[in-house]
């Protein structure tokens, strides 16, 4: 098939969809429907223009075709570089605090650098670099474009004088609208507000309100929720327009129209009809609503379309109505007129011209006769012409009308047969359908009021005198009367009666022609004989008047009179007769084709599936900006039952089709990414890893993609045959976001020699919200919500979105967590009215986040997700660093700066921060663990075989408290009562390491070691105070075996030197790394971190997934660090971890300890014997217990 680009403006033309959500045009002087470019996309409705035509696409997602032209589409972007004159350096980048931005907006308010000024999205494209405006007022300014005033702001000459204390410079770059006769997405990622559901309808119109901009077009639309939005600043230099805003509305909306000028309708889900007013060229989304009830109360309005002076209805029984009375004075009208026939759809377009779907044929009508003077017209004709690819196959006239679903110019009367009969001897083939109404008779049938036309393919020419005079003829040989002159009288009310020989007569050609039992998902619907059947029009862009000739109601041949006859001759029944037999014959000669071979093995034995779909994707090159792709997800599965997926993205790239595939037995992660304006997940590989640069696929919902998510989280573990529970050793990890994943370690990555890259990790992700997890080699795993509620592990798997196979069918319990979303209320010191929330223009937002860089009220922020639903109203937090006054202020210097909770002389500014709890509901593996809550907990990584049955675990409460917990056992995981341990003041943070070596942090910042503590004694005697690091405050402390790490408030991570058996608090600290948000150290002392910023070879990430390298006995600091997966991780624990090396590697290892113990026995004596004796002997036992473990 030819694709054909729609014609360039100002060509008049009329859209429509068919069943299929194909999109074509027929222009008025054309004699074809013409499939638009880009027919992989499918859509619902369109509603166009002269100059384009917006569209919702199967997807739900808004586009606009633009018709090129001549004129290219062009926007200028500017933006200001000022300066200052300093007494040493002269003009220079430095300005003072209370001046403008260095870069900004011509008011100097708005930050604007050059590289913040990105295409609006990727239907544009830069047609040259900055450059330098030399031009002020018309006047050439002297070299570099500088202009001089006294100062900010002030009115700039381009001569510089001696009190010229600033100067300001104008840079330009235009860029041009590329996506030109195609479709083009909207964008929505930049709107200020999310909108809450798909589109449901939308519509255009408003080009005659004003002139200024030039080209402004009115786009209203629906949602599926029935609220309604409108396009901002839609215009020919902005042809996608800027952001939707909601419009409120008396109820639901379901439909909507809007006209060339001031009038816009809506209907409403209760029937009703819904008028704007106060629509002007000043306040063009109008002022406010009116009702209109529906003509019959029975029937509400389903459907309506406005023109300059007119309003169509469509009611739910399928009548049409007109509306009287309306005006740019009146818009809601008088009173409704029915007009004869039965719609799906109308559609008023230029002039007022009317165009409609059929009910029963599906069929586009054009309402003739419509003139000022006559808006409501005459007649409805069917639109006949073929479509453009259908002029290659002959017969297409035969098949349209044998097939019973072509309409011609002329009425036919109730009484005919639709098959020819012995006194239809001038005709071979009669159009039943949609004709031409008339005064009121009895006995008529079809779709409306219709007398029958005696009509043949070679009397396509005659004109409509001849036609009228053939009906009458056969009226009188029938003993009828005759009609009136089609084309000249009023639509009148008329009782719809159908035939029982119709009926008949339609029974063996309805699965050819009715919508219903169309098979929806074929390539091809309808083949080249086969009428289309239509969803939509849209006229809005098709200028017809009186003076227009249309060659859309005889269908155009290249088939010969004779061949026409010829062809004409076949009757509906003959047809469908024809079809069935072929039917059967190549089903029985498949059969009989394929018995010989029934005994044959099958040479390869595997099975395809596939899913596709229309996602959005972070293009790779630069401007980075989301792009529409097709995505396809092809499984295959073996003989041996393996399977394998690859997931293709179809992309086009300068007009160009590519497509990039990602081998799912390569992908290490699946994560959701939080973000406001995107529904969007990341894809990593080693490589995408290394890069920090990972593959981001957006859905249009939540849910989609949820459900993407679910389905290529589950081919990847297929793909590397990994499914249930997460094993005993598993290393456990949570993303910012709270959501949970787990990774089975392989012996190499703890390998000294040659380990394996931890970017090579593959990470599941498990049901369930948490902020901290914590586990250990006996399958014993706890969690902590934002709530500081305790939840411990039950063995399932799967939960939340994850459905099906993807889940357990067990041990998955509902969960719910609450957390904090904060906003920050700043102020400014005034010397006339004190601190006031009018603050400098160089100043923060009044109502922000806690950077200042982004505008944070109380009504305009959300909850993370669609997710989390609000449980409090908004409240004064207290509870912040640095403390604050009666009222919640803290107060500083200036923005940012060091808060304190008392004013003095020097604060001229201040902030409080406010908090709003939301919850969230779902579910996973997860019980939840009653009645403390806890800020931090750890669990002993490793214990000798006779004490299984009581694993210490130690926790911290949201208040401080240091507990322990008692009972706790491979089979009661969950543990039996709390003991607690008391303390001289509130802790942070605890850990629990091999030999029952309990560590702990204050919230002073100083590390404290508990004494004693065995499983005799689980809470031990003391707490043995160690200082923290100079100038540093401790946060985080990680216990493994022999080893304590420490990290504090700035990042830095430090080593506790000198730990011997008899002095097991160490001597001091020694520092490893900075740029630490988290660490963890496993019972083979290996060490893990979550690192604050990494850099990829394409980006930077946040919250990295590290491990130390080279960490063995005799450099227990390790050598370096591998990164791994990141960025959006916050915890990691890797305390179950006992997969130890190699043999080689490990027999090296013991001998190397079985060396040092030699030594210490010789020259500490009995006390670090018995120590490190005991090391070896529990590492050897966890080595035996680790042959048996089940790994990946």
């Amino acid at each position: 098939m030819t694709l054909k680009s729609c014609p360039a403006m100002p060509n008049s033309l009329l859209w429509a969809v068919d069943i299929f959500g194909r999109v074509y045009t027929l222009a008025t002087a054309g004699q074809y429907w013409e499939l638009c470019k880009d027919a992989h996309l499918e859509f619902k409705r369109v509603s166009a223009v002269k100059q384009c035509c917006w569209g919702i696409a199967c997807d739900n997602q808004v586009y606009v075709y633009v018709c090129s032209s001549d004129v290219p589409i062009r926007h200028r972007e500017e933006t200001y570089e000022n300066q200052r004159w300093n007494p040493v350096g002269g003009f220079c980048e430095k300005l003072m605090p209370s001046d403008r931005w260095q870069w900004s907006d011509v008011s100097g308010l708005k930050h604007q650098q050059l590289d913040s000024l990105v295409l609006p999205s990727p239907h544009w494209e830069w047609e040259s670099d900055w450059y330098v405006d030399e031009n002020f007022g018309g006047e050439p300014t002297e070299k570099g474009g500088w202009t001089y005033a006294m100062d900010f702001p002030a009115t700039y000459t381009r001569d510089k004088k001696w009190n010229s204390c600033v100067r300001r410079r104008k840079w330009i770059r235009y860029r041009r609208y590329k996506s030109r006769d195609t479709w083009a997405k909207i964008p929505s990622h930049d709107d200020p507000k999310q909108l809450p559901d798909p589109f449901n309808d939308l519509s255009i119109g408003g080009w005659e309100i004003t002139d200024e901009p030039v080209g402004r077009l009115s786009v209203w639309a629906v949602s599926l929720q029935g609220k309604v939005w409108y396009r901002e600043d839609v215009c020919h230099p902005n042809p996608e327009g800027s952001s939707w805003s909601l419009v409120e509305t008396p109820g639901e909306a379901v439909q909507i129209s809007c006209g060339p000028y001031d009038l816009l309708w809506a209907t409403l889900w209760e029937g009703q009809a819904m008028v704007r007013e106060g629509i002007d060229r000043n306040n063009p989304k109008g002022s406010s609503w009116s009702i209109v009830e529906p003509p019959v109360p029975e029937n509400g309005i389903m459907h309506v379309s406005v023109g300059v002076n007119v309003v169509w209805a469509v009611t739910k029984d399928r009548k049409v109505w007109f509306r009287r009375g309306v005006n740019s004075h009146n818009p809601c009208g008088t009173s409704w007129i029915e007009m004869v026939g039965e719609m799906m759809m109308v559609n008023v377009g230029l002039n007022d011209q009317v165009w409609g779907i059929g009910c029963d044929d599906r069929a586009v009508y054009f309402r003739q006769g419509v003139t000022p003077s006559e808006l409501s017209g005459k007649t409805w004709k069917a639109i006949v012409v073929n479509r453009e690819n259908d002029r290659s196959h002959t017969g297409s006239s035969s098949s349209l009308l044998s097939a019973g679903c072509f309409f011609g110019d002329e009425v036919r009367g109730s009484g005919d047969s639709l098959a020819p009969s012995d006194t239809d001897t001038s005709s071979e083939a009669e159009r039943p359908g949609l004709m031409s109404e008339y005064e009121p008779s009895s006995g008529n049938s079809g779709p409306f009021p219709e007398s029958s036309t005696v009509y043949s393919g070679s009397q396509a020419d005659s004109s409509e005198e001849e036609a009228a005079s053939s009906v009458n003829r056969e009226r009188k040989a029938q003993g009828t009367a005759p009609a009136e002159l089609p084309w000249t009288n009023i639509d009148l009310k008329e009782t719809r009666k159908i035939s029982a020989h119709s009926t008949a007569c339609y029974a063996e050609t309805a699965s050819l022609s009715s919508l219903g039992l169309f098979p929806m998902g074929l390539e091809e619907g309808y083949g080249a004989d086969d009428h289309p059947l239509w969803a939509w029009v849209s006229g809005g862009g098709c200028t017809v008047d009186t003076h227009t000739v249309l060659k859309w109601f005889t269908i155009q041949s290249g088939l010969s009179t004779s061949m026409q006859t010829q062809s004409l001759s076949i009757t509906p029944a003959q047809t469908a007769a024809w079809r069935k037999q072929i039917f059967q014959q190549l089903t029985e000669r498949t059969k009989r084709e394929l018995e010989n071979f029934r005994h044959y093995e099958q040479a390869v034995e595997q099975s395809v599936w596939v899913k596709t779909g229309t996602l959005q994707w972070w293009a790779d090159w630069k401007p980075h900006k989301w792009i529409d792709v097709r995505v396809a997800l092809e499984q295959f599965t073996g003989n041996d039952g393996t399977r394998d997926s690859i997931l293709f993205i179809y992309y086009m790239f300068h007009e160009e089709k590519k497509y990039i595939h990602i081998f799912l037995n390569e992908v290490t992660v699946l994560v959701p990414v939080l973000n406001e304006a995107k529904h969007s997940f990341a894809l990593y590989t080693p490589e995408k890893t290394k890069q920090r640069w990972p593959i981001r696929l957006a859905a249009a919902t939540e849910q989609e993609m949820y459900d993407w998510l679910a389905l290529l989280s589950t081919s990847c573990s297929e793909s590397r045959r990994i499914q249930g529970r997460p094993s005993p050793q598993a290393i456990w990890s949570v993303t910012c976001k709270g959501d949970i994943f787990v990774s089975e370690p392989i012996a190499d990555l703890e390998a000294l020699v040659h380990p394996m890259p931890c970017d090579q990790m593959f990470w599941r992700q498990i049901g369930g919200h948490l902020r901290v997890v914590e586990c250990n080699s006996h399958g014993v795993v706890w969690g902590i919500g934002y709530d500081h509620t305790a939840w411990v592990y039950t063995g399932g798997y799967g939960g939340g979105f994850f459905q099906g196979l993807a889940s357990s069918t067990s041990n998955i319990y509902m969960q719910s967590d609450v957390k904090c979303v904060y906003i920050y209320e700043n102020q400014r010191w005034n010397p006339v009215t004190g601190y006031t929330s009018r603050g400098l223009p160089t100043d923060r937002y009044m109502w922000s986040d806690v950077t200042g860089l982004q505008e944070c009220t109380k009504a305009n922020t959300k909850p993370p997700s669609l997710h989390w639903t609000w449980v409090s109203d908004w409240y004064i937090d207290f509870n912040i660093s640095g403390g604050t006054d009666r009222e919640g202020w803290q107060y500083a210097s200036d923005f940012p700066s060091s808060y304190h909770g008392y004013k003095t002389m020097k604060d001229f500014v201040r902030r409080r921060r406010w908090a709003r709890k939301c919850k969230l509901v779902t579910s996973g593996p997860w019980l939840e663990v009653a009645p403390i809550s806890l800020w931090d907990v750890s669990i002993i990584p490793g214990c000798e075989e006779g004490s299984k049955d009581s694993i210490a675990l130690w926790a911290i409460s949201d208040k401080g408290d240091v507990l322990c917990r008692l009972g706790v056992s491979e089979l009661n995981p969950a543990g039996s009562s709390w003991l607690h341990v008391g303390t001289d003041q509130p802790f942070i943070s605890v850990s629990v390491g091999a030999f029952y070596q309990v560590w702990a942090v204050a919230r002073d910042g100083s590390a404290f070691y508990r004494g004693s503590v065995s499983p005799k004694q689980p809470a031990g005697d003391c707490w043995y105070h160690i200082p923290s690091p100079p100038k540093q405050k401790l946060k985080q402390v990680s216990v493994g075996q022999t080893s304590v790490y420490a990290l504090d408030e700035n990042g830095n991570l430090w080593y506790r030197q000198g730990i011997t058996p008899s002095y097991p608090q160490g001597s001091s600290w020694d520092h490893v790394s900075n740029n630490v948000r988290k660490v963890s150290v496993g019972p083979l002392d290996q060490v893990w971190v979550i690192a604050n910023k990494v850099q990829g070879s394409h980006s930077l990430s946040c919250g990295t997934v590290c491990h130390r390298t080279g960490v063995q006995p005799q450099e227990p600091k390790g050598q370096g660090w591998d990164y791994g997966i990141g960025g959006g991780w916050d915890h990691i624990s890797v305390r179950a971890n006992t997969t130890r090396a190699l043999k080689s590697v490990s027999q090296e290892t013991a001998e190397d300890n079985f060396s040092r113990t030699t030594d210490l026995e010789e020259g500490d004596g009995n006390g670090e014997s018995r120590f490190f004796n005991k090391t070896m002997l529990i590492m050897n036992s966890v080595q035996a217990a680790n042959g048996s473990a089940v790994t990946c």
